[in-house]
């Protein structure tokens, strides 16, 4: 739009600056992953796509680190309209959307590709459309891993190996009660809080994936990493609905393209990413352990499962769509 007005009025270069300022939509977003990380690198992608995509008619400030806030305060921000862009792990999300909380269910994915496989299919328009009636519409899905667990003080292989434990979770009934049923006492905090946490031993352990053990440094004082893979959760790049819903349908599509482009990039660079993480706490001394029988852990789990059933009975269907889902 700017190139177009000084163009066209050559004359009046001051002007049309101005106007252009008045008219573009600059827009502000939210990741809580610090600087090299595989999402805010293509969050930055994003970010830069959109600019060339829109032709300069709405851009993209992106806030790292957590820096507007915490991940529940900054899903309420984009769902409000005080941000209009945010990186989320669907974790925080499922207990404003009912249908993107299966999601969190453990287990409920067989692997990384699964998941993507359903997010692309019947079911994930289904999460979709539940997350838009909560102000949240998603653009695209990023990888976040399968996460597991990991503390200072042994290696888990049973569920034995939990009892006792006070492990940090994100703030989801689904992964409390996990924690609960594996008997060990579930501990909700933000994430920014949980290095500490470990150090001074306000919890034994946590959970979470091969990039965010390393890039937080979680490492340096939880050096036991166990394969659980118990929990394979996607993020997503979400808009809020009003902003979405306002625009054209030409930039609709470019806001989509421009997403789902990055998506694919934060993708390979996660893969990359991840085997490079897992090797740099090996060769910090961090002792890695397969599950060698995972039955356990999930047989533990269906009270977690009857539970959500019981408060959530219409989505059952959908639970045994993904669950069908090859």
């Amino acid at each position: 739009m700017f190139n177009a007005l000084t163009k066209s009025f050559a004359g009046a270069v001051a002007l049309a600056v101005v106007a252009s300022v008045a008219s573009a939509d600059n827009w502000r977003g939210w990741n809580i992953h610090v600087d090299g990380y595989p999402n805010t690198v293509a969050m930055d992608k994003f970010a830069e796509l959109l600019a060339v995509k829109t032709d300069g008619e709405y851009t993209l400030q992106m806030f790292h680190g957590g820096t507007l806030g915490s991940q529940p305060d900054a899903v309420e921000q984009v769902r409000a309209g005080a941000l209009e862009i945010g990186n989320f792990n669907l974790g925080p999300i499922g207990p404003i959307v009912p249908a993107a909380n299966v999601v969190s269910l453990p287990f409920i994915f067989k692997d990384v590709p699964h998941m993507f496989r359903v997010l692309n299919g019947e079911a994930g328009a289904t999460i979709a459309a539940g997350m838009a009636e909560k102000g949240l519409q998603p653009l695209a899905w990023y990888d976040a891993g399968a996460r597991s667990f990991y503390n200072g003080d042994k290696p888990i292989n049973t569920p034995a190996d939990v009892e006792g434990m006070k492990v940090r979770v994100m703030n989801n009934e689904l992964f409390t009660g996990m924690i609960a049923e594996l008997g060990g006492n579930p501990s909700p905090m933000a994430f920014a809080e949980v290095y500490q946490a470990l150090k001074t031993g306000v919890v034994d352990g946590a959970e979470n994936n091969w990039p965010s053990y390393e890039s937080t440094g979680h490492f340096e004082v939880a050096g036991y990493y166990s394969l659980s893979q118990h929990l394979i959760i996607p993020e997503c790049i979400c808009m809020n609905i009003g902003t979405f819903n306002s625009l054209s349908p030409e930039m609709k599509t470019a806001v989509l393209e421009a997403a789902q482009e990055s998506a694919l990039y934060q993708r390979d660079l996660w893969n990359k990413r991840e085997a490079a993480s897992r090797a740099a706490v090996e060769a910090a001394g961090v002792v890695v352990n397969e599950i060698a029988d995972k039955a356990p852990f999930q047989a533990a789990m269906t009270p977690v499962y009857e539970a959500y059933f019981e408060t959530n009975p219409d989505l059952r269907a959908l639970v045994e769509l993904i669950q069908a889902t090859e």
